[in-house]
């Protein structure tokens, strides 16, 4: 039987919705929208049972699960996770880190020096930090500021996704739904992969709900959304570049290296 009520948490930017859609309305649920950076806490806490957050965290604690075939992935260029740059992209040695996010930040530790070819001083703001006013040679952002920077503004930019797709032909998992050790797997799978699918519904709607909030075109924001974004990787798939992720990361102490997280599978998910 379900035990009552799952806790879950996710992120309160456009990115997320087509993964929760509707779990506010689920019996038995209780959602709540963070940053990032404070579910991972809130998870680690045993205040939330699961939650859309940084994929680095599989590799810092033991026992943790993930739900497999659902995350915020991309396969190439992702508009809300950029590095926005203030000179050419060989030439940046500081670079401001978005606090919200884990995940991005660990990616751009790796590539960017070996883009480079030399050290990159990383500076870690406090939450609540601006990264744009820190003065550095780059920042990185994310989420919807991330995405309206871009699309608004134009900002120079590299895309970390991009470099993660083009060096390594997998793909890169930001976010996917982490489990709690203890939690019941089994019966966030069945919520979740519901929200997944009413959330593939709603594309169109959420687009054109975005674009008007950010006076951006509509099409940029569909584009984000049903191309940029991919919210079903392919079977094996998420496995492979979670483990290439943590091995990359792990070389260089950010996290561990001897971690293997169980994926649990939604029955019947359409993708």
């Amino acid at each position: 039987p379900m035990t009552l009520p799952l806790r879950v948490g996710s992120v309160p930017y456009l990115v997320a919705r087509p993964l929760d859609a509707g779990l506010e309305g689920e019996p038995g649920i209780e959602l709540t929208h963070d940053v990032p950076s404070r579910l991972v806490e809130r998870l680690r806490a045993g205040e939330l049972d699961a939650a859309l957050v940084s994929s680095i965290e599989l590799f810092r604690r033991p026992d943790y699960r993930y739900i497999d075939g659902l995350a915020v992935s991309g396969r190439g260029f992702v508009g809300s996770v950029q590095l926005f740059l203030r000179r050419a992209v060989e030439e940046v040695r500081t670079v401001a880190l978005d606090p919200a996010s884990r995940a991005a930040r660990t990616l751009c530790r790796i590539l960017l020096p070996e883009h480079t070819g030399r050290p990159v001083e990383f500076h870690s703001l406090e939450s609540g930090g601006d990264p744009r006013e820190a003065g550095t040679d780059a920042w990185l952002r994310i989420g919807d500021t991330a995405l309206r920077e871009h699309l608004a503004e134009g900002l120079p930019h590299w895309n970390p996704s991009q470099a993660w797709c083009r060096a390594t032909g997998l793909p890169f998992v930001f976010a996917p739904w982490i489990v709690r050790p203890g939690a019941d797997g089994a019966a966030l799978a069945q919520v979740l992969g519901r929200a997944a699918e009413r959330g593939t519904r709603a594309l169109e709607a959420l687009a054109q709900r975005a674009a008007e909030e950010w006076s951006v075109p509509v099409d940029a924001c569909h584009h984000y959304l049903a191309r940029e974004i991919t919210y079903h990787p392919e079977e094996g798939e998420m496995r492979a570049t979670l483990s290439a992720f943590r091995d990359r990361a792990a070389a260089l102490g950010l996290c561990r290296g001897d971690l293997e997280p169980e994926p649990l599978t939604v029955a019947g998910l359409r993708t």
